[in-house]
């Protein structure tokens, strides 16, 4: 029954997603190379600003005066809970350290959850332009053209992106490692500054893969249903299936996920 009930409130729910993508936008361009507070969170360099929350405000009231009951995780407010089997997952600015150095890589992202599965994502740079949405079973689009993830079986001659964590992981097969592994081999590592940009970037063929080993959930609700949505794979670092609650992710066209998997989990090229 609540299957039935979300399917018909389907329409409502995607016209709200895309109107909160909208007002987290605009909120993105009002601030962008001006002046606004900086403050950090858990280190130096975690920052959070004054148009993070502006962003989280504008879309936090479309979403709750289209539907007020329903559960909203967001980077910078947390959990607010309630009843409901929809779940919204907001970055009101992924890549805030490119936003606030004036660098156009950064964006809104918000995914949709129905209980525990991603439905809906949406993400917006509104500084390049580009509007991402994703539905699940009828594919991925940027600004309302299909996209697909590219063609590539090689490992060796794929652009990849990736990302680094705040608070460095020392441990066996971390960033730095598997970075060095790759590399070596001269296959390209792209760093944007954005885990939503990047996943979207992948699944619009542009990049062959994304891996990243230390993520939240809002980093990457609505970029990995892009990808899946686009005809690529996603998994976590041991080739499982995803779930944004844990970090690690591998996120490719499919043709050479079982590859870079290989390398993340220790082997070499």
């Amino acid at each position: 029954m609540l299957f039935e009930q979300t399917n018909l409130l389907l329409p409502m729910i995607k016209n709200t997603l895309l109107n909160a993508v909208e007002e987290g936008g605009k909120v993105l361009q009002q601030f962008f190379n001006g002046s606004f507070t900086i403050e950090s969170k858990s280190s130096l360099n975690d920052l959070v600003t004054e148009a993070d929350h502006a962003s989280e405000k504008a879309i936090f009231k479309v979403i709750q005066d289209a539907f007020p009951t329903h559960f909203i995780l967001s980077e910078e407010t947390g959990e607010i809970k309630q009843e409901s089997n929809i779940k919204w997952i907001i970055d009101p600015i992924d890549g805030t350290i490119n936003f606030a150095n004036g660098i156009p890589i950064c964006c809104v992202s918000i995914g949709v959850e129905e209980n525990g599965k991603m439905i809906l994502g949406a993400v917006y740079n509104p500084m390049m332009n580009e509007l991402f949405v994703a539905e699940r079973g009828k594919g991925a689009t940027l600004n309302g053209k299909k996209i697909q993830v590219s063609t590539k079986d090689n490992l060796l001659s794929s652009c990849l992106v990736t990302g680094f964590p705040y608070q460095y992981l020392d441990a066996a097969n971390g960033p730095l490692q598997i970075f060095d592994k790759l590399i070596r081999k001269a296959i390209p590592v792209r760093r944007l500054g954005s885990a939503a940009i990047d996943l979207c970037w992948t699944a619009a063929g542009r990049f062959d893969g994304f891996y990243e080993h230390k993520l939240q959930a809002w980093d990457s609700a609505a970029g990995f249903l892009m990808v899946e949505e686009a005809g690529g794979k996603v998994t976590d670092l041991g080739g499982n299936p995803y779930s944004p609650y844990q970090p690690g992710i591998i996120a490719t066209n499919g043709k050479i996920h079982d590859q870079l998997l290989a390398v993340i989990k220790g082997g070499n090229l």
